[in-house]
């Protein structure tokens, strides 16, 4: 079978009543991303030559969700069944080529024992698993010598088929040529007045072709997402398998249960992670950095030796080795800091460039800012960026000292060198190597004065 083309259809166009939830199933978010990413994720691994999603609930906002993808998208306006969902997308499949279909609430599909289904099958093929509480799963049948003989739905079944713990998961292999002809065989007679898809199975045996089959004893890959509950077992199963992955990478997790990668996070060597840590789209962590307890990273880029002490946040940032950020930092989109900057507690940076060795140790805001090597930006300052409607640059050369409580009003220049006086406001360029200051001329009281109470 792998030596023809690969189509494969996604089927996802159920609403999911069980979420109790407006937004249609496949994009309720699982490590991060909706449920439906990860399973074509999974159709891109395989190489398909086509990916054909099928969609309902929720009108366009499943497409509109998935812009960024090479999709083929097929509205099923009547969820009528999975043999219905497939009879949309009849026109879009290749003669030539053979059909894997997958589910869109089943997020973590395995893409080996996909590729081990496709290589089994010549006419149809399904991927089953051994469930040792199979109520509510279509019955795999088999016969005295093993052989498939049909699938049969638990509202259909016997008790005597109830009794069989091997069931389908929905997702099977189909050679196209046999499929189209299948299809158009389908009725609704059975208990749910639905087209089965499974029914395609007594068709194939009818006709004496060999069903095959691939059995895995991985529940979770092919479990789907009826409920929150549901969502929250797989999470957690996510996550618990991403934790060994960097456990065998050699990073020193202090709690692998206490761990969220919601993207993809690349580790160097000799990493430690701490507790409560939250990764989101594409984190780089070099060798020898250490991550501070509850601290959210995304898309950021730690180089090698830095710190991130507790409770910090950032965002499509870059940290130089040894540096040191937090605790309860933030860097927003576009902070960029060079070797050993050090970043100290409830201090923001945004879209700044921070120099080798500068510091701005607390309570400060560096915002469109440039800031050169061996600065020292005392508690309190802030970089004065915005008028309410422009943004300004400030620009903070070598060896500069900022005193506390200093207000920097962009569009400004403060030479190298220089020092700021504590509690100045600098609307003008400050020359490098002199001390410059501003301070009100005179203090005022108002006798009399009282303070407005509300009204």
């Amino acid at each position: 079978m792998a030596e023809n083309k690969l189509n494969i259809v996604i089927l996802a166009a159920g609403k999911g009543t069980r979420m109790y939830s407006s937004t249609p199933k496949v994009l309720h978010r699982l490590a991060g991303q909706p449920l439906l990413q990860h399973v074509i994720d999974a159709a891109k691994q395989l190489q398909a030559d086509k990916i054909i999603v099928v969609y309902g609930f929720g009108g366009d906002a499943v497409p509109n969700a998935f812009v960024h993808e090479q999709i083929i998208w097929v509205e099923q306006k009547e969820q009528l069944g999975t043999g219905h969902a497939m009879l949309q997308t009849l026109p879009y499949l290749d003669e030539d080529a053979n059909t894997l279909i997958l589910l869109g609430d089943v997020p973590l599909v395995s893409v080996n024992r996909c590729q081990q289904l496709i290589s089994k099958t010549f006419e149809l093929g399904l991927l089953t698993v051994k469930k040792p509480n199979p109520t509510g799963y279509g019955r795999i049948v088999r016969d005295a010598s093993d052989v498939i003989q049909a699938i049969v739905e638990h509202k259909d079944a016997s008790e005597a088929q109830r009794l069989i713990n091997e069931v389908n998961t929905g997702m099977m292999a189909v050679n196209n040529a046999h499929l189209k002809n299948w299809l158009g065989q389908l009725n609704n007679q059975n208990a749910q007045g639905e087209y089965y898809l499974t029914d395609i199975v007594a068709m194939a045996v009818k006709q004496g072709l060999t069903v095959a089959s691939e059995i895995t004893d991985d529940e979770a890959s092919v479990e789907g997402v009826n409920s929150k509950p549901d969502l929250a077992v797989l999470e957690r199963v996510y996550q618990t398998r991403t934790a060994h992955k960097l456990l065998q990478a050699g990073v020193t997790l202090a709690d692998p249960a206490r761990i969220d990668v919601r993207g993809q996070l690349t580790v160097g060597k000799d990493v430690e992670i701490d507790v409560g840590c939250v990764f989101e789209g594409d984190v780089k962590l070099a060798d020898g950095v250490k991550i501070g307890p509850y601290c959210v990273l995304k898309n950021t880029v730690v180089e090698t030796g830095a710190t991130i002490a507790a409770f910090t946040h950032t965002e499509n940032a870059s940290i130089g080795s040894q540096a040191k950020v937090g605790p309860y930092a933030r860097l927003r989109p576009g902070a960029d800091l060079a070797e050993e900057a050090h970043i100290g507690n409830f201090v923001e940076v945004k879209n700044s460039r921070i120099g080798k060795g500068s510091k701005v140790n607390h309570l400060s805001y560096v915002g469109d800012a440039t800031v050169g090597a061996n600065v020292n930006i005392g508690a309190g300052t802030i970089t004065c960026n915005y008028d309410g409607v422009n943004k300004y640059q400030t620009i903070i050369e070598d060896d500069v000292f900022v005193g506390s409580d200093t207000q920097l009003v962009a569009p400004v220049t403060i030479g190298k060198g220089a020092t700021i006086a504590a509690g100045s406001t600098i609307t003008k360029n400050a020359p490098a190597d002199q001390l410059t200051f501003c301070r009100a001329k005179d203090q005022k009281s108002i006798p009399n004065w009282k303070r407005p109470v509300k009204k």
